[in-house]
């Protein structure tokens, strides 16, 4: 699969494009630990809808790169949601369609949500993917934060150590424990699997899982839109959400209370997976995204 480099804020951003240049624009954001293999399926059928569709590798991941030495190697939210911001303006996308799960489902409520002008409509996994900073601190449940082993371990640096020496084991554990109704075959991990030597992955990955329990500072870059998203208003682009029945930690996100969260909600759908949609139940992905065309 060839790609090609879009230079937007601090990255040079690596990309896969698809379809007619002149179709409804549409991005798809990958999560961790994943990369834009996860959409092979879904951008072939927007294709086929006539779309054209952005696929970005996230900060950390494959050939995307930080344009300087000196940037905070940061895996925030509000970093994630201005890569795509910039994306979507160096590409002079016509307010694309975002569509995105985990950390790209984040990235795409962000954006709908501090510049809406820039969208046309949402489809997230989960719902509302807005990180509580503030109460981070505030514990669940035994049984519900044990799911969350993964962001603890990645606080310590025995963890970062284990990320560094074990990428693809680490990955391909929680690929297993998270979409435990569907079976991957090696050559399905091992295609993304590369993706993960990207030298900044450990550096942005660390970042993200200690900053949203407020552990480490944020990049000082993204403080004003930090405390924006504090705020946590309601998102009002059209906004389709897809709720995986199948992924044991969807419950970790706090992302329920639709309604609350989205004033355009075109639609809510349950669908029979794990926490990896798009690559479960291609299909239906794209009918989400095609619900908002």
């Amino acid at each position: 699969m060839e790609t090609a480099t879009v230079r937007a804020g601090v990255l040079d951003i690596a990309i896969e494009r698809h379809g007619d240049p002149g179709g409804r624009s549409v991005v798809l954001a990958h999560g961790f630990p994943y990369d834009p293999r996860c959409f092979d399926d879904v951008v072939a059928l927007l294709v086929a809808s006539g779309a054209d569709v952005v696929v970005p590798y996230l900060r950390g991941y494959g050939p995307t790169q930080f344009i300087s030495p000196t940037t905070v190697r940061s895996g925030q939210q509000a970093a994630l949601a201005h890569d795509l911001r910039e994306l979507i303006i160096a590409m002079d996308l016509d307010q694309p369609v975002v569509a995105g799960f985990d950390w790209g489902g984040r990235a795409a409520c962000l954006v709908s949500l501090l510049w809406p002008e820039l969208v046309s409509g949402l489809a997230t996994v989960g719902g509302y993917n807005v990180q509580d900073i503030a109460a981070s601190a505030t514990p669940a449940p035994p049984h519900l934060d044990r799911r969350a082993w993964y962001q603890y371990y990645l606080h310590s640096e025995r963890g970062r150590a284990g990320l560094a020496e074990y990428r693809a084991e680490f990955a391909q554990l929680l690929w297993t424990e998270w979409s435990p109704t569907w079976r991957f075959g090696d050559s399905e991990f091992a295609a993304t699997a590369p993706s993960f030597d990207n030298p900044d992955f450990v550096d942005v990955v660390v970042h993200s899982y200690r900053h949203r329990y407020g552990l480490v500072d944020g990049d000082p870059a993204y403080a004003a839109t930090e405390d924006e998203i504090a705020h946590r208003r309601p998102i009002g682009v059209p906004t389709v959400v897809l709720e995986p029945t199948e992924d044991p930690i969807a419950s970790l996100s706090g992302t329920g209370d639709h309604e609350q969260h989205f004033t355009d909600l075109v639609d809510v759908r349950p669908i029979d997976c794990g926490h990896n949609p798009p690559q479960e139940l291609p299909s239906l992905f794209a009918d989400a995204v095609r619900r908002l065309f």
